[in-house]
């Protein structure tokens, strides 16, 4: 019996050392292949990146959209963009455009960290790309953010916004409004959760700034900031001293507004619960204008002379959505006041110049400004302040589904612009309306005076609506029809002097303008 069981164990242990021989001869065993896993816990489409604790989506969208009508060649914004509506005026356009999104997060014993980032490429073209080459493709990001605990920083969306645009409408630019949700916006922002829906943020953004315009002397003098319909933010004059065209680029860029001094503050009181949301915002927007004129006529000139002083302007605003599934599931109402004093920007985000249309020898007009000031160095008389610039105006949406996968968008908004009655009378001089007539620089900046029927305050109205039909979760067709319209400012005198362009001679009333528009959409993931 031993010796079986001795001659077991010597064949196992030859048989060991045969196998050991063998394997030795072998390649490296290569490691098992790590899966990438789904991370559930933000949703779908997230994954963890292998041999991380990081959750990553990736997503983004391909969009096409054509336009006809009053477009002016611009998908920022069309109608009333210095049209003037001659045999050189595009009214028909073409865009692409195409987003990456990547979205990463993880876990701490502080909170959630999140960052998100949205890149892509945007083209543009109004049929005058030459020699048979596509129109050319721009590089383009509209977030780039990290949140954690609270805190928002980068490029994100300004939290004075509520309604939003881009749900109800395609022309989102062609109306205005306070939304920055297209383009992005920086902000530093903490936001605190109190509990059953209801929010309150503090956050500091960057300036939003339409033109200061420095009515010292003639326009044909070189005063900063303009007035012609369709120009603006220093498009030919000065800001440094140096007069020659096209130094908007230069310190500061942005018509008479001195360098970035301060953020504008904003804050906002929040409710996100089931049956939709509300919002109170407000903000505080730096006015710094630069120095007055050396002479009547005269372009600013180099530091160390007076100035206005610095003030501040302000925005304020309510918001409300509601959610209407009573009428058909998927309904829904949202709606947002915008009252400003010395800061446009926060009801007209994307229109940067002054506003105007001709129809053949009449034009249409109204000055955008966050204020005006003029007067002469060393004449204390002349010297006014920054006027601040007045607007007020709302927008309001409905969306209705006629079927699960078919819907319509009927929105509006009504906008109004005012000028005290002083930059009445410096805006009113500039274009000849006042004092001594065209190109005056006899009595400008607080002693100007308005003729009288001339008056720099307008309005602007629009109604629309946008037919949808999602094809897929993930695919939708879509076609839009807005009607807008302006009620223009007036002014007396020889012609419409500075407010002059594309042929205007006299002013008119009101202009209006049809926009048509069509949209194929392709999300990736959101």
């Amino acid at each position: 019996m031993k010796m079986v069981k001795s001659l077991l164990l010597g064949s196992a242990a030859g048989l060991a050392a045969v196998t050991v021989g063998q394997a030795a001869d072998l390649p490296v065993k290569a490691k098992p292949v790590e899966y990438v896993k789904i991370c559930s816990l933000y949703g779908a489409g997230f994954y963890y990146m292998p041999g991380t604790d990081l959750c990553l989506k990736i997503g983004g969208w391909i969009r096409a959209e054509a336009m006809t009508g009053n477009t002016t060649g611009s998908f920022t914004w069309g109608p009333f963009n210095g049209n003037a509506l001659n045999r050189s005026t595009n009214n028909t356009d073409f865009r692409a455009r195409g987003y990456i999104t990547a979205d990463v997060r993880n876990q701490t014993e502080y909170g959630t960290i999140r960052g998100y980032i949205s890149v892509g490429i945007s083209s543009n073209d109004t049929g005058l790309t030459g020699g048979g080459n596509a129109p050319a493709s721009e590089f383009s990001s509209n977030r780039a953010f990290v949140q954690f605990a609270g805190l928002t920083a980068g490029l994100s969306q300004s939290f004075y916004d509520f309604y939003s645009t881009p749900a109800m409408q395609y022309r989102g630019g062609f109306t205005p409004a306070s939304d920055t949700g297209d383009p992005g916006w920086v902000t530093f922002a903490y936001t605190a959760q109190l509990g059953g829906g209801f929010s309150a943020t503090i956050a500091a953004e960057e300036r939003r700034t339409e033109q200061v315009i420095d009515a010292s002397g003639a326009v044909t003098s070189g005063a900063s900031g303009t007035i012609a319909p369709g120009t603006g933010f220093n498009a030919a004059a000065n800001v440094t001293g140096v007069t020659a065209a096209g130094t908007g680029a230069i310190f500061p860029g942005n018509g008479a507004y001195g360098g970035f001094q301060s953020p504008d503050i904003l804050g906002n009181l929040r409710v996100d619960q089931a049956w939709g949301g509300a919002q109170l915002m407000g903000a505080l927007h730096e006015l710094n204008p630069l120095y007055y004129s050396t002479a009547a006529g005269v372009a600013p000139a180099s530091p160390g002379i007076a100035h206005p002083s610095d003030s501040w302007g302000w925005a304020a605003g309510a918001g409300l959505k509601l959610n209407l599934p009573m009428i058909t599931a998927g309904d829904w109402f949202q709606a947002q006041v915008n009252v400003t004093q010395g800061a446009l920007g926060y009801a007209f985000f994307s229109q940067k110049s002054n506003w105007g249309m001709t129809n053949g020898a009449n034009e249409a007009f109204g000055v955008m400004s966050d204020c005006v000031y003029g007067g002469t160095a060393g004449v204390a008389a002349s010297q006014s302040s920054c006027e601040k610039t007045s607007a007020w105006g709302v927008n309001a949406g409905f969306e209705h589904y006629w079927t699960p996968s078919v819907h319509e968008s009927l929105y509006g908004d009504y906008y109004q612009v005012s000028y005290g009655s002083t930059a009445n009378a410096m805006l009113c001089t500039l274009a000849g309306g006042g004092n001594a007539g065209v190109g005056s620089t006899t009595a400008s900046g607080a002693a100007a005076t308005a003729a009288a029927g001339c008056n720099n305050n307008w309005s602007t109205w629009a109604v629309g609506s946008r037919l949808q039909w999602d094809v897929t979760k993930s695919f939708y067709l879509g076609v839009e029809v807005l009607y807008t319209q302006m009620k223009s400012a007036t002014v007396v005198g020889p012609g419409l002097g500075g407010y002059a362009f594309g042929g205007g001679l006299a002013p008119q009333s009101s202009a209006s303008a049809w926009v048509v528009g069509v949209r194929a959409h392709r999300d990736f993931l959101p």
